[in-house]
């Protein structure tokens, strides 16, 4: 992923899995596509990492807790 989608969401009240599913939602309104990444700080990860949603969701070092990084794969190039 070269570009993406910041998305913050501390809530409390809600789970991972739909707060991935709120930022996949405006980010498909925003942008005319659905993201297949998110990226997300490794404390937040669930013990299953799995797809979310046909997301592929990772932990990242870079990201804070409480944001999630979405986006589309990048396709190696020949």
């Amino acid at each position: 992923m070269n570009t993406g989608m910041l998305w913050f969401d501390n809530d409390p009240k809600v789970d991972i899995v739909t707060k991935i599913q709120r930022a996949t939602e405006y980010y498909q309104s925003k942008y005319g596509q659905k993201p297949d990444l998110c990226y997300v700080n490794p404390s937040m990860m669930p013990e299953k990492p799995a797809r979310t949603s046909g997301i592929d969701l990772q932990g990242n070092q870079m990201v804070l807790p409480n944001h999630f990084w979405l986006g589309v794969k990048t396709s190696a190039r020949v």
